[in-house]
This record gives C-alpha cells, sequence and structure tokens, in this order.
C-alpha cells in the first residue's frame, strides 16, 4: 500500500509549524527541559524507593 501526499494537509501541517515557532521562546525551552530532568529523577529515585520497600515487605 502506497501512501499518497495530501499538498493540502501538508501545506497546512507546514503553516501551522512555522507560526507556532518564532512564538516558542527560549526560556520555555530551558524550563520544560530543567522540568522534566526533574521529573524524571523523582519518578526513577520513587521506584527504586518502592522496590526497596517491597522487597523488605515481602521477606
Amino acid at each position: 500500500m502506497q501512501a499518497q501526499s495530501n499538498p493540502t494537509l501538508v501545506g497546512t501541517a507546514g503553516g501551522t509549524f512555522l507560526s507556532i515557532v518564532p512564538n516558542i521562546l527560549s526560556e520555555d525551552v530551558v524550563k520544560t527541559v530543567i522540568l522534566a530532568t526533574v521529573g524524571a529523577i523523582v519518578s526513577f529515585t520513587i521506584s527504586l524507593l518502592l522496590k526497596c520497600l517491597t522487597k523488605k515487605h515481602g521477606k
């Protein structure tokens, strides 16, 4: 099965993307990266803590 290109869809998606890009501030990107990193670290730490607690509780 071969996908066909729809020029209207591609043009709309491209125009939407190009209109959003100038509105993204670098501070927002940095803030998002920092929040994502903190969230990942907290999630990983809680997972390890719960794993240790379930091992101790299971014995």
